[in-house]
């Protein structure tokens, strides 16, 4: 009898926390609809924890909520990157759990609501970059490509803004991913003329753009293949490295663009800077060196190291100047490198040839 009690007694507990946070979830819903977001988001954050064990119809309902209400801080710009990615973890929450019961009563507006946010984020990405917010821009559209990997131009995006942003941790991050999965950038892309305003415009496919030109609506349909994009993630790649004075990583992705573009004249030119960038490490460690006899031997085995390293960076500026000879970075820098060496004779033969 005291079992059965016992067992009566934690039905009816879980039963009134049940409708506890039912009602909670209601006046979170009601704030939502009065346009008191943030009064709702404190809400859902005050009952969250005790949601693991509700009931699945329970649980749509706090999720579904939980999208609409941080959807609304990221469209007013509230944190959008962060507030978009909350939203989106929600509304696959509603996704799950209605999935696993078999009682879809959000799941269509979920679905609806994580397009439109993807559409969003990548227009607000778009936008920021124009007005030179990379970094905001970079968090939009990693959280798109976090939502959607298969929409790997997203990452591309992120990659390019984290850069602009100097924000080279971030741009290795990414560019490293993109390098790891292969992208290329490659496919088609879908034109075609807008008869009425005269403007060319893009199609998400052929079938698509063939539609609207069965419709009278476009006409001169055109199809373009863009360049690969391997190029530009490698030099990115190692100018990021090159920011962070990982000289070693910088060097190695330089010569890999090489090896994609033989006329590559930044890798040259920077190939030549990140080898006198090797040299200053050898003269910070020479500097710190006393003077007993080991320490003197170690000091020669440096300096001649050094000037080796430095001697390296020749070719590589030489080549830059048969590619481009009216070049200024890569005549200054090989004047320079000249000068350091005390190769005199090939230093007036530069300077005369300009």
């Amino acid at each position: 009898m005291k079992n059965n009690l016992k067992m009566l007694s934690i039905f009816l507990v879980i039963n009134y926390a049940a409708f506890a946070q039912k009602d909670e979830i209601k006046e979170a819903q009601a704030n939502f609809e009065k346009g008191k977001t943030e009064e709702a988001c404190a809400i859902l954050k005050k009952i969250e924890y005790l949601v693991i064990n509700a009931p699945d119809e329970i649980k749509s309902d706090f999720f579904f909520t939980k999208g609409n209400v941080y959807k609304d801080l990221a469209t007013k710009n509230i944190d959008a990157a962060a507030n978009f990615a909350i939203a989106s973890g929600a509304y696959q929450d509603v996704l799950l759990y209605e999935n696993d019961s078999r009682n879809y009563k959000y799941a269509f507006k979920a679905n609806l609501a994580l397009k439109e946010m993807k559409s969003k984020l990548v227009d607000g990405a778009y936008n920021d970059f124009k007005a030179a917010k990379y970094k905001e821009s970079a968090d939009k559209s990693y959280e798109v490509y976090q939502f959607d990997k298969k929409d790997t131009l997203n990452l591309l995006n992120a990659a390019s803004a984290s850069l602009a942003a100097k924000d080279y941790a971030s741009a290795i991050k990414y560019y490293e991913r993109l390098k790891k999965i292969n992208y290329s950038g490659k496919g088609i892309m879908f034109y075609a003329t807008n008869k009425k305003t005269k403007a060319e415009e893009s199609f998400i496919s052929r079938s698509a753009r063939e539609s609207n030109i069965a419709a009278g609506l476009y006409e001169k349909p055109r199809d373009v293949r863009p360049p690969s994009k391997k190029e530009e993630i490698l030099n990115s790649l190692a100018f990021s490295y090159m920011e962070t004075k990982d000289y070693t990583n910088a060097e190695k992705y330089y010569d890999e663009g090489l090896q994609l573009n033989q006329n590559c004249i930044d890798c040259y030119i920077n190939l030549a800077y990140v080898k006198i960038q090797l040299k200053k490490v050898l003269v910070d460690q020479m500097a710190a060196l006393g003077n007993s006899p080991n320490e003197m031997k170690e000091y020669d085995k440096l300096d001649a190291q050094k000037d080796e390293i430095v001697r390296s960076a020749i070719p590589y500026l030489k080549k830059a100047l048969t590619i481009e000879p009216k070049n200024e970075d890569a005549y200054k820098s090989l004047l320079g490198i000249y000068r350091s060496l005390d190769m005199t004779s090939e230093y007036n033969a530069l300077k005369s040839s300009q």
